[in-house]
């Protein structure tokens, strides 16, 4: 019994070599400075902003606790509730669009041999290399009454769809969509792509013995294949669009009116313009809880299907 009571390890000298279901001591220590910044960096400013967010607070005098007034304002208020409502829109053109366009595009690229293939993804992904400032303004002026696409609507004889886009309350949102969905489609691409590429040929070799044509071979072998680079691309995208300010504040200021008024910009404008502190800080923790939902339940529906 003794012998045996000696060969038995101790427990802190299984943690110490790592035994077969036992943590490695020395792995925390590795990720302690990671654990550190992000507590200091992201957490800690995360619960500040909540605790912000139970005061009426211009940001210099001392603030007023009002509970959870500026949380109901958000579904009160005409524009803060349009803000959230307009960023679901603009997640159908900042992801559902292109990544639809990316998986067909990937599909059809992965199997064709034509030349230029290669410039033609990387001129998509340009975009991707371009700050968001340049492209606002960039669009800003195609989009001017005087610009590009009204001289090009002009010249094809369609002088009546001509317009001031971005100072339309029908057409700016949707505008602003369209630019997202070109600067998206080269990240969503790239991805799909590369997803695509790693499918093993033997499961479309195997589809078309059975008969299965080139569409038939899309929903059958490459789109199971990929779902987890797919899931991958809606969380990016989706976290793009629910982010979205730079591209709203160079191009409409949330104008006209607040039909593109987003949560990230009006988080700036209830903070610096209108000095309500306590409401920006509701709004920007109704929109982290909100991305945090909508990822997980992308990525966990991903991991469903592969169970």
């Amino acid at each position: 019994m003794i012998a045996r009571a000696r060969e038995r390890p101790t427990k802190r000298a299984r943690l110490s070599r790592g035994a077969p279901g036992e943590p490695y001591l020395s792995a925390y220590l590795y990720i302690a400075p990671a654990l550190v910044a992000y507590a200091a960096f992201a957490l800690l400013p995360f619960l500040w902003a909540v605790w912000i967010s139970f005061f009426q607070w211009d940001g210099v005098s001392v603030g007023t606790w009002v509970g959870v007034d500026n949380y109901v304002s958000i579904a009160t208020d005409v524009r803060l509730r349009g803000s959230f409502r307009n960023a679901l829109v603009l997640i159908v053109f900042y992801s559902i669009v292109p990544v639809t366009l990316a998986l067909v595009l990937a599909g059809v690229m992965s199997r064709a041999s034509l030349r230029g293939l290669t410039v033609f993804r990387g001129m998509l992904f340009v975009p991707q290399i371009m700050a968001m400032v340049v492209i606002g303004t960039i669009w800003r002026w195609i989009y001017s009454s005087n610009g590009p696409l009204n001289r090009f609507l002009e010249l094809i004889g369609l002088e009546q769809a001509t317009r001031p886009w971005l100072g339309d309350f029908t057409f700016a949102l949707p505008a602003l969509g369209l630019v997202g969905t070109w600067f998206m489609l080269g990240l969503a691409l790239v991805l799909l792509i590369a997803a695509v590429q790693r499918v093993p040929m033997d499961l479309y070799e195997a589809a078309s013995v059975d008969g299965a044509g080139a569409i038939r071979q899309f929903f059958a072998v490459t789109l199971p294949s990929v779902r987890n680079e797919i899931a991958v691309a809606l969380v990016l995208t989706m976290l793009g669009a629910l982010r979205n300010f730079d591209l709203v504040y160079v191009t409409t200021s949330g104008g006209p009116g607040y039909s593109t008024a987003v949560p990230a910009f009006e988080v700036y404008n209830q903070a610096f313009r209108l000095g309500r502190v306590g409401a920006a800080s509701a709004v920007g923790v109704v929109l982290a809880l909100l991305i945090f939902s909508i990822s997980f339940a992308v990525t966990r529906i991903a991991e469903r299907d592969d169970e």
